[in-house]
């Protein structure tokens, strides 16, 4: 009889199920931590951050082009080196799972743009019309992205941990380490371990590498100056 290794998992604030199984979901959760973090401060900042603050908003055009950043090679990752390998050994219900997986991103990516457009107008023409638009878009994706995240980690973070093999896993974590380019890595670094108990903090520097400690230990204090600057307003 085979035993399937059982990896210990991380649950954070807002996680909707942990998957148990062979592979560490650990990077996956790390960064739907951030995703919802984020959408939340931003749903606060566009609502509470006064028109008139101009360099305020322009702060917060400058953040959200970094999440969307982040967010878009999130999901270029699984379109490419998740979702295909499970759609192969897929049937019924699991198909409907992934086929969903997909077509969800293709809701999302609209709504990216439609923020980005909305942050834009408010850097250029700062208005109480412009800011009430933006919040409607800003609430509009943080809810398609939450029911998203929520129906990825039910469905199909079990399925990727009862189909894909140890190498298909690492060969998927060792993709969405890489396209990032160089100026982004600091700002990921930072983001992705705000909040972060410190044993998963361990966890996820010591598979990551010493290199990303000290980029931790040095620009931790900046990013958080970065980040108190664009959500100044926000209260959460």
């Amino acid at each position: 009889m085979t035993t399937t290794t059982q990896v210990p998992q991380i649950t954070l604030p807002g996680q909707a199920h942990t998957a148990e199984g062979p592979h560490d979901m650990g990077g996956m959760y790390v960064m739907h931590h951030a995703f919802r973090r984020d959408l939340d401060r931003f749903v606060s900042a566009v609502r509470r951050t006064p028109v008139c603050e101009e360099a305020t908003w322009r702060a917060l055009q400058r953040r959200f082009g970094l999440f969307d950043e982040a967010l878009h090679h999130h999901h270029e990752i699984e379109d490419a080196e998740i979702w295909p390998i499970l759609l192969d050994r897929a049937e019924g219900v699991d198909r409907e799972t992934l086929e969903a997986m997909e077509a969800e991103h293709g809701t999302i990516d609209p709504a990216l743009e439609s923020c980005r457009e909305g942050f834009a107008a408010m850097v250029e023409h700062p208005c109480a019309d412009h800011r009430n638009a933006l919040d409607v878009r800003v609430t509009a994706l943080r809810a398609s992205l939450a029911d998203h995240l929520r129906h990825e980690e039910t469905e199909a973070l079990p399925l990727v941990q009862r189909t894909m093999t140890a190498a298909e896993w690492e060969a998927s974590e060792k993709a969405a380490g890489k396209g990032y380019p160089l100026r982004m890595i600091p700002f990921l670094v930072c983001w992705t371990m705000e909040g972060m108990p410190e044993e998963v903090r361990r966890n996820v520097l010591g598979q990551a590498g010493p290199g990303y400690g000290v980029v931790l230990r040095l620009l931790e204090g900046r990013h958080a100056r970065r980040e108190r600057g664009a959500f100044r307003f926000a209260d959460c």
